[in-house]
């Protein structure tokens, strides 16, 4: 239902430069996991990517840095740990954040206390962050929401369903697409 109102009452463009901002917020914590993960030249798309949409993004809003061919080299410490041989745990699904496993639930944990904009920035504009992050959930969960339903309510099996797709796509995600 947040999902739903969020969708409903902002429009697209609105909910566009929020994920934006909320993707902008993350290119400094995959910078990090890109150097742990010894990936150079990603670390470098991800803070020449910041620098684009922080400066002439307007801090984030727009991304003018994927319309120039520099799209995000996303990753987390999920994935820091997957690279150095850590296995996946078992599947469970966040509040908010949704689908996971054990190991990507510790590397959210850990990505957002060693995001270096969380030491840079001050209160209240932390909570900021957050609520950004948050809102970006939510304008996910509103854009895939018939994709969801309908695996939610045309499956006999939904957890089961939704368990495996996500497990699928995770692991294609780790061994590198």
């Amino acid at each position: 239902p947040a999902a739903n109102a969020y969708g409903s009452v902002l429009p697209h463009p609105v909910r566009q430069g929020v994920s934006n901002f909320a993707s902008n917020l993350n290119q400094p914590g995959y910078v990090l996991n890109d150097l742990l993960q010894l990936r150079i030249g990603d670390a470098a798309q991800n803070t020449l990517r910041f620098a684009i949409n922080s400066t002439i993004g307007i801090g984030g809003l727009l991304d003018p840095a994927t319309a120039i061919g520099l799209p995000a080299a996303e990753t987390g410490f999920g994935e820091t740990m997957h690279v150095y041989g850590l296995g996946e745990g078992d599947y469970h699904v966040l509040p908010v954040f949704g689908p996971s496993t054990t190991r990507d639930s510790v590397g959210l944990i850990v990505d957002f206390a060693t995001n270096p904009l969380r030491h840079v920035v001050e209160a209240p504009e932390t909570n900021y962050v957050t609520g950004a992050r948050i809102f970006a959930r939510f304008g996910d969960r509103h854009d895939f929401a018939g994709t969801i339903e309908n695996v939610l309510y045309g499956s006999e099996d939904s957890y089961t369903a939704l368990r495996s797709l996500y497990l699928q796509n995770r692991r294609f995600e780790l061994s590198g697409g």
